[in-house]
């Protein structure tokens, strides 16, 4: 199994509902193909560089994983199949990213942990 990570852009006219479904269905795509979610991220509606689609705003979501290279296709077919989509990119991690990936989500842990 190789490690992924994958970032997802959903168009800023969803409710903050409507959002959290759209990311629970990416995960299920994943959990029914027998991937294991190492890491979920929402970054919330942020500005993009540039306007897609007449949209200038976007929810941003991060997904790692580990999965077979077969569930990969299985989820971008997902993702063109939703029109709440505007744009995502999947790659796969080497040794070296996913120790940085590692690093990034104990320091993003220690950073939640201290605003609760």
């Amino acid at each position: 199994m190789n490690q992924y990570e994958t970032v997802f852009i959903l168009t800023p006219v969803l409710s903050d509902d409507q959002m959290k479904e759209a990311v629970a269905k990416f995960r299920k795509v994943l959990t029914d193909q027998g991937a294991e979610i190492i890491n979920e991220e929402t970054w919330g509606l942020k500005k993009m560089a540039y306007a897609i689609q007449k949209k200038s705003t976007g929810f941003y979501c991060l997904l790692e994983f580990k999965a077979e290279p077969s569930v990969v296709g299985k989820l971008e077919t997902a993702y063109r199949r939703d029109e709440k989509v505007i744009r995502f990119i999947t790659v796969k991690l080497d040794k070296f990213a996913a120790a940085y990936a590692e690093k990034r989500r104990s320091k993003y842990a220690k950073k939640e942990e201290e605003e609760a």
